[in-house]
């Protein structure tokens, strides 16, 4: 890493560093680079912060920077959803996708790098889902959240270990899918965790997938015990479920964007008989309120 001429330091701060910087909890950090709070690059898929900036920022007050002008491109951001992801496909709307994370997608929303973003951010001090995740990085822009579908999220497993893990408490000496930090799912499952009282060293982690489908996958490959994932993908490989919460997932889009032909394809294919279908057909989804409005900004 390069390191500032003057005192020989590394040039950008990791999130361990930062947090210790700031004397924030890591967690935090993450929160304020999604919200576009405090300057940060990522690379490899790794947040950093240039060091000269962060200073700046803690000295004058200096945010994180709004998003460029132009136009964005037609690209949904967010959070993986295998209903959201069929959708996209069969309505030909001709929207391309970037899907790693419900935080990782407010980041890039604000950065101009998209039109939408699928989230499910939950707030346990408030007990909301993706409002005030979005009130904080999007208070007077023009973007929308749309309803797009309650699912159900829990432990994913094999059959036969289902009568021993009925829960989140009985998680302890199992290997467990980890999710990458800018998850919505990864968030969700340490407040799920702290609430059973579990700690992460009670339980062997594996390598982090980035998406829905790869972390169910992996357990049914034999790489895991557990997913903290969706049911209908339980459903498709053939695993067993216990479920844990019901969740929120929304779209946060541009409004100007939601008029562009790309959108209103994706829009009036979620509004026909084939998409209820299917949803119904997957299992784990309602998506009787979608399109509802739930925060303008």
């Amino acid at each position: 890493m390069a390191e500032t001429a003057q005192t020989g330091d590394p040039e950008y701060l990791t999130v361990k560093e930062l947090a210790e910087l700031l004397r924030l909890k890591e967690r935090k950090v993450y929160d304020l680079a999604a919200s576009g709070e405090v300057p940060c690059s990522r690379v490899t898929g790794k947040l950093l912060f240039p060091r000269k900036d962060i200073h700046a920022w803690i000295d004058g007050g200096q945010s994180g920077g709004t998003p460029p002008l132009g136009r964005r491109p037609n690209v949904f951001l967010g959070s993986h959803d295998p209903l959201l992801e069929w959708a996209l496909q069969h309505s030909r709307c001709g929207l391309a996708t970037f899907f790693d994370g419900s935080l990782d997608g407010v980041a890039r929303l604000r950065a101009g790098e998209g039109v939408a973003a699928g989230l499910h951010v939950y707030d346990s001090v408030v007990d909301e889902w993706n409002i005030p995740a979005v009130e904080a990085a999007f208070s007077g822009q023009n973007m929308v959240l749309l309803s797009f579908a309650a699912r159900r999220r829990g432990l994913v497993m094999q059959h036969d270990l289902m009568r021993r893990v009925q829960g989140v408490a009985d998680l302890s000496g199992r290997r467990i899918v980890e999710r990458q930090p800018e998850s919505g799912t990864a968030r969700l499952f340490q407040d799920l965790l702290s609430q059973a009282g579990v700690s992460t060293t009670e339980f062997q982690t594996v390598d982090v997938a980035r998406n829905e489908l790869e972390a169910v996958l992996t357990v049914s490959q034999g790489g895991a015990d557990v997913a903290f994932g969706l049911q209908p993908l339980a459903r498709q490989f053939g695993l067993g479920f216990v479920p844990v919460i019901e969740e929120r997932f929304d779209l946060l889009v541009d409004r100007k964007a939601w008029f562009d032909p790309a959108m209103q394809s994706f829009a009036e294919f979620c509004a026909s008989k084939d998409f209820q279908s299917r949803a119904k057909d997957m299992a784990g989804y309602d998506v009787s309120a979608f399109g509802k409005v739930r925060w303008n900004g």
